[in-house]
């Protein structure tokens, strides 16, 4: 099997269910004009610069949903191993990698749909985007929905838990949402989260593409964080394969 095959058969149940992308997007919409509305007038705090808190805000759900759904995609592979599909595979001619590569292709595809839906909610609230940095924007997300897929897989295989992925995701996700530039400018955050904010992946994600978004490119940021991010992908990509490697040996 290829892993055209592996990931198009994951992408038909994504489809069949339209449902599950109606829910996910729910929470990022109610998180963006929410929070739009209820923190409009930060923006003219000293440090902040000036604009639309909407405008502002926008990447910051993007990427706090991409976290959010990626970061689930553990819950699918350990569905895989109870079905006892994962074993069916494993004595099939499938090449190993793509086995776990077509769970992270078929997540990111399903965050940069949703990430592309909440951009066009923001630009029917009002937020003006240049093209190419919302090109940008969709592909920090696509990269951070390669990181906590990973990651998240990594998990799935080493635990076998259910509730130690719920764990994760209610661990990790707001801490770090919030130690990062999602909704609120670095000038006003204390210098120990700035600090925190400069190794939050996060946040790199946001540095890819801010500047972009605002109508400059800063292309030697944009390039540094964004090759910071394809670095941390393909490490939890080359980790989740070598944990899925220890997993085949434990049931063969």
């Amino acid at each position: 099997m290829s892993l055209a095959y592996l990931t198009g058969r994951r992408l038909k149940v994504f489809i069949q269910q339209p449902a599950f992308l109606v829910f996910t997007i729910i929470q990022p919409a109610i998180w963006l004009f929410l929070f739009g509305n209820l923190f409009r007038k930060i923006v003219d705090l000293p440090g902040f610069g000036g604009g639309s808190y909407l405008a502002y805000l926008v990447p910051g759900v993007v990427v706090m949903s991409a976290v959010s759904s990626s970061m689930w995609s553990g819950m699918g592979v350990l569905e895989e191993i109870d079905r006892g599909t994962m074993n069916r595979f494993l004595i099939t001619p499938a090449r190993r990698g793509a086995i776990l590569d077509a769970v992270v292709i078929e997540t990111t595809l399903s965050v940069t749909v949703q990430s592309l839906i909440i951009v066009l909610l923001g630009l029917a609230a009002g937020a003006r985007y240049p093209f190419g940095g919302v090109l940008l924007l969709l592909a920090a997300s696509a990269l951070l929905a390669v990181v906590f897929s990973a990651l998240s897989n990594t998990a799935g295989m080493l635990v076998r838990q259910r509730e130690s992925i719920i764990g994760m995701n209610t661990l990790l996700l707001l801490p770090l949402t919030f130690l990062s530039s999602a909704f609120v400018a670095p000038g006003l955050m204390p210098s120990w989260m700035r600090t925190i904010a400069r190794g939050n992946p996060v946040n790199w994600a946001l540095e890819v593409c801010r500047s972009a978004l605002l109508g400059s490119y800063d292309w030697p940021r944009t390039l540094s964080f964004g090759g910071l991010l394809l670095v941390l992908a393909a490490a939890l990509v080359l980790l989740s394969a070598r944990t899925f490697r220890s997993y085949q040996r434990s049931v063969v």
